[in-house]
């Protein structure tokens, strides 16, 4: 199925949140207010590393108009926060590690007013050594930035003899990749409003990706039971990651508490630059080795990730990143390390590709340069090691055994853009610095959170009092298309239409605990327990609706407005025909509430490891980019995303998570790193941090999706939040290669690397052959 905006058809269906975002009527979180509602706002470290001496809060305190600051001292419950390891806290007590790190929150009736009394805060500090890079926190002298060190966390892959076998490889490739710092750029920044009830409880309109898990850190913080605290978190202008952990809920929910009155927080850029989390910068070193064949023999690696001041998820993203660096490929010698350091950098955390994007650069272009060497076709010396679908995965887990790989192989290998670089087309060009080139990759990215770790799932259906066929999950919407997946889904179950339909999510007063919207698993989730509650539901309706009509419930189906005759609905069309029972006249004639709900958790292998998965997307990208060497510019042409994560439930959803995916993998290939200089960001704001925009995005971008899954597959869709940005950077590193002769090994490509000067162009044939 090749998807793109002029295809038709009645699968190609109109978000239901569309109109009201193009048109600016939608309130995100950020945009609620309250009459009686405060402002709040945080204090932040002057440094990057520094003992706290003295806070001297008086001034702030004397200051007309404010009405609360708060330091460490206010904290009823853990002074901590982490979504996996709850080391950053809420207020530093006498130390700082990062220029994010909170000293005191102030409440007051304005923003004016909040910003002048942060400026009357006085906090003395004693300097501390910066510790700005992981080779630098590795060292014996460097300061320890936690009690039990600077490494959070080692990962560890060995099989077979590396070492061994590399003395018997014929070819061996040896290279060093860097990959950057990325930020999120979400549109809505982070912020909210926090409203302390008249019942004693909580309400926080917050963005999260998890709303159960941000209300038990709250409810550890604030010392309330957790059903004292409700989040409501959709719908949110944008996430990829960046919000599924804490961020200035903390703050707003002690402030709120402590006034009494609502407080609004919501962050500047700047702020969120400053306290918000980025992707893992990694350094990866890795050796690779074939025999005379081309058959991959031994592998191995050594990667550091710079996980900032505290842990968040770099322990986890770690183990991703471990497991992806052995790439979709048959390696019998293996030897892989990986560390996770503290810096006093910025917090780096989840991120859209979880440590995937970073070492799926790597791995491809070790199987590029190998290539090169064997003097063979990459796509070839590709299909030569690759897994079979009857493969163990890459830490040697039992995984659900697909044609997928092969068929995202087999797409690439027939594509006429795939076949014009093997033709060596030439293309007439005005200029001799123009060079194009052509590139392609190929990936296997797990779904969900991988074995170990908790990873609930689940789902209520129900038929309520007004007659409404009604879900609910704890899943976000985030501008993934969520809500309109779903009732495509219902609607597929159902017949019925969308007005018959309500659906509930993030809210936890409302929603039972079904999991988060993170690790593309949102989809499958979603099938996998609508498909639990379907039978259940339609005995119940139809048992009701054949006592109500006196037609066998074999006769009977549920449709628009309610439950039709068989006959009559496939005559729907007919003047003058409608249900013989409505679902609200079905409510009304139930002995009990129709409401049924299931639990069970996303899909993991027995015997892996380390967060190993079993559930797999499988996806290629080609890209052709044109090189100007005069400027070292380089530009996306054109690109081609290959999907294999089964049927497509909302295709209009399906294209733009590709597509998103895709610039946002863009930006991290050639324009985006938020640069540290000594603890500080030199990136403060969007005028220095250069994101693509749509002057860059000038490219043909096409998605092929493979919607075949193995016959009685008990999975459903795969979700492709992620899969559509992991894959495009050695695609176009590859085809830079192939336009300039230069193998890129740090991202983003850095122009200088492909300048030439003028005089060495000027005499050269215009005609350039591709590739």
């Amino acid at each position: 199925m090749l998807l793109n905006r002029e295809n038709s058809g009645t699968r190609w269906y109109k978000r239901p949140d569309g109109p009201e975002k193009v048109t600016g009527r939608l309130s995100y979180l950020t945009d609620l207010s309250h009459p009686d509602m405060l402002y709040g706002r945080v204090l932040r470290s002057e440094y990057p590393h520094a003992r706290i001496v003295a806070v001297d809060l008086e001034a702030a305190l004397r200051l007309d108009g404010v009405r609360a600051v708060l330091t460490w001292r206010d904290v009823p419950g853990l002074n901590r926060f982490g979504i996996a390891t709850p080391d950053q806290p809420v207020f530093c007590e006498d130390l700082v590690r990062y220029t994010g790190d909170a000293i005191a929150a102030v409440a007051a009736d304005t923003p004016e007013l909040a910003e002048a009394a942060l400026a009357l805060i006085k906090v003395s500090y004693e300097e501390l050594p910066v510790v700005d890079s992981p080779e630098a926190a590795l060292v014996d002298q460097a300061p320890k930035l936690h009690p039990q060190g600077n490494v959070l966390h080692r990962t560890e892959v060995k099989r077979g003899n590396a070492e061994a076998a590399f003395a018997e490889c014929v070819h061996v490739v040896k290279e060093t990749y860097y990959t950057p710092r990325q930020m999120h750029t979400y549109m809505e920044l982070e912020g909210g409003l926090f409203v302390p009830e008249e019942d004693g409880r909580l309400t926080v309109y917050a963005a999260t990706q998890h709303g159960y898990k941000d209300r038990m850190q709250l409810s550890r913080i604030l010392a309330l039971p957790e059903e004292a605290i409700r989040v409501i978190s959709s719908p949110i202008g944008g996430s990829f990651g960046g919000k599924d952990e804490l961020n200035v809920q903390p703050y707003g929910a002690l402030l709120a508490l402590r006034c009494g009155r609502p407080v609004k927080f919501h962050n500047s850029r700047k702020e969120s630059v400053r306290a918000g989390l980025k992707r893992h910068p990694m350094k990866i070193e890795m050796m690779t080795g074939t025999d005379e064949q081309g058959y991959l023999v031994a592998h191995r690696v050594r990667m550091i990730s710079d996980t900032g001041a505290y842990a968040t998820l770099g322990a986890p993203v770690l183990n991703f990143a471990t497991e992806h660096c052995l790439g979709p490929y048959r390696i019998p010698h293996v030897d892989v390390e990986g560390m996770a350091v503290y810096t006093n950098n910025g917090v780096a955390g989840e991120f859209r590709g979880f440590g995937g994007n970073q070492t799926i650069f790597a791995v491809e272009g070790q199987m590029d340069r190998l290539a090169a060497l064997l003097s063979m076709d990459p796509w070839e010396f590709r299909r030569r090691n690759m897994r079979s679908s009857s493969d163990p995965g890459p830490l040697e887990q039992r995984i659900l055994e697909t044609e997928g790989l092969a068929q995202v192989w087999e797409a690439v290998e027939n594509s006429s853009l795939w076949q014009s670089r093997r033709g060596g087309i030439e293309e007439e060009k005005p200029l001799p610095w123009i060079r194009r080139g052509i590139g392609a990759s190929l990936a296997m990215h797990g779904a969900g959170l991988g074995y170990g770790l908790p990873d609930p799932a689940g789902g209520r259906l129900s038929l309520t009092e007004k007659g409404f066929i009604e879900v609910a999950f704890s899943y976000e919407e985030f501008g993934q298309g969520l809500v309109a997946t779903l009732e495509m889904m219902l609607i597929d179950l159902f017949n019925c239409s969308a007005s018959d339909l309500s659906i509930v999510i993030g809210d936890t007063d409302l929603v039972p605990h079904s999991g988060s919207s993170t690790a593309s698993r949102s989809t499958t989730m979603a099938w996998m327990a609508l498909q639990r509650l379907k039978d259940p539901f339609l005995k119940q309706i139809l048992g009701i609706a054949s006592a109500l009509t006196g037609i066998i419930p074999e006769q009977l189906v549920t449709g628009p407005g309610g439950v039709w005759q068989v006959e009559e609905y496939k005559r729907m069309a007919a003047p003058l025909l409608r249900p013989r029972v409505t679902y609200a006249e079905i409510v009304a004639a139930a002995t009990e509430p129709l409401v049924f709900d299931t639990r069970f958790d996303y899909p993991t292998t027995p015997d892996a490891v380390m967060g190993g998965h079993f559930l797999y997307t499988y996806a290629a990208v080609i890209a052709e980019v044109e090189v100007n060497l005069l400027t070292g510019e380089a530009k996306l042409q054109d690109t081609r995303h290959i999907v294999a994560a089964g049927p497509v439930m909302n295709p209009m959803g399906y294209l733009g998570q590709i597509e998103g995916g895709s610039v946002m993998a863009l930006g991290f290939t050639l324009t985006e790193d938020a640069v540290m200089t000594h603890g500080r960001y030199a990136t403060p704001n969007l005028d220095t941090y250069i994101i693509p925009t749509v002057r860059d995005i000038h490219s043909s971008l096409e998605v092929e999706a493979i919607e075949e899954l193995p016959e009685g597959d008990p999975y459903g869709p795969r979700g492709v939040g992620e899969v559509g940005s992991v894959a495009l950077a050695p695609a176009i590193a590859e085809a830079i290669y192939q336009a300039t002769g230069v193998r890129v090994k740090h991202l983003p490509v850095r122009r200088e690397l492909l300048m030439r000067p003028l005089d060495s162009l000027i005499g050269q044939e215009k005609g350039v052959k591709w590739g």
